[in-house]
């Protein structure tokens, strides 16, 4: 459902955009522009989504031949699908519209780039387990309630001039409830397997299962406390989820740079003199006008998973290993083997 829901958002986010470009260029007249941008659209949501059944549905893959053959040549399919809507491109050029056809054909991959790839990143955390989907979207959301309070009743110096009503009391007093928020609600995700566990999927029940043995990460560790706090608190240590600790990090970089998301898309909406991006929420403008900072948001948390958190997935090596021939299974297995006698983890056989 949550995947769905992405997609959904991603759809909309793109049609506004792109409705925008039509808009701003007066370019509704281009031949098959408009066709070709969602056929782009398709295409590379073809190549991601496919990406991700290929890592995270190998075992239901294999029991399907007609799917094992769109996974194998996966790529190869998704690029000939792409070079078809390239091809259209350069058919559909007239000479009266080079100029136009060519901006709105780097408008198009742009804005692809801006929602269905970081959309792809939003997937792939949720996959890490919900808390990684949960607790980034959350201090958002946090931080932009918080930061709207704190510069309302507090707000007297300006931040940003692209933001006139952006004060540095928000700014600050929203950092710092981020933080809170977020290592509170890390404790509390924390506890639950559903929450932390990896989302996978069980081809023997025939669906998702969120149960697992919590990693370290989740499990209450003993930390000692800097001398300062021990007199203020009267105690030696302190016991902590390890996750809220990174919690810091991510409520960090949702309160300090996760809000430049929001000043990128008030710069852009600037720049073509329009207030909203759409106005799908009454009030509130688009959907894009809500999600600008949450997609600078899931690109920071697949980066921090990838260089701080993920090791090597011994389920998806596994997975990798069984769509494998037999001969190269046995080749893997020797090597495998050979190794673990020479660091004198297994025992050699006995010559008999």
């Amino acid at each position: 459902v949550l995947i769905l829901l992405v997609l959904g958002i991603q759809v909309k986010c793109f049609h506004e955009i792109i409705t925008i470009g039509y808009r701003v260029y007066r370019s509704y007249d281009l031949p098959w522009f408009r066709t070709l941008s969602w056929y782009f659209l398709l295409c590379v949501n073809y190549f991601f989504y496919g990406e991700t059944v290929a890592d995270y549905f190998a075992t239901f893959v294999q029991r399907e031949e007609q799917l094992q053959f769109l996974i194998r040549y996966h790529r190869f399919i998704s690029f000939a699908l792409y070079l078809a809507g390239f091809c259209m491109f350069v058919l559909s050029l007239v000479k009266k519209h080079y100029r136009l056809q060519f901006y709105m054909f780097a408008w198009t991959h742009v804005t692809l780039l801006i929602t269905v790839t970081q959309s792809h990143l939003v997937i792939q955390n949720l996959f890490e387990g919900m808390i990684w989907f949960l607790v980034p979207i959350s201090s958002v959301i946090c931080n932009d309630i918080t930061a709207y309070l704190f510069g309302f009743f507090f707000g007297r110096t300006p931040l940003i001039k692209l933001s006139p009503k952006k004060t540095w009391e928000g700014f600050i007093g929203g950092f710092f409830s981020t933080v809170v928020f977020g290592f509170i609600a890390a404790y509390m995700l924390s506890k639950y397997q559903y929450f932390v566990c990896p989302v996978e999927y069980r081809s023997d029940v025939n669906s998702f299962v969120t149960e697992c043995e919590p990693s370290e990460l989740f499990k209450l560790q003993s930390y000692s406390l800097p001398p300062f706090l021990k007199t203020v608190l009267r105690q030696e240590t302190v016991s902590l989820y390890p996750f809220q600790i990174h919690s810091i990090a991510l409520s960090t970089f949702a309160s300090l740079i996760g809000p430049f998301g929001g000043f990128f898309a008030s710069g852009f909406k600037r720049a073509f003199k329009i207030k909203d991006f759409a106005n799908t929420i009454p009030g509130h403008g688009g959907i894009m006008d809500r999600f600008d900072c949450q997609y600078l948001m899931a690109t920071f948390v697949h980066v921090y998973i990838t260089s701080f958190i993920r090791g090597p997935n011994p389920s998806k090596v596994l997975q990798q290993l069984l769509v494998l021939q037999p001969e190269q299974q046995l080749n893997i297995y020797k090597t495998l083997k050979t190794h673990l006698i020479e660091k004198g983890i297994l025992q050699p056989a006995l010559k008999v």
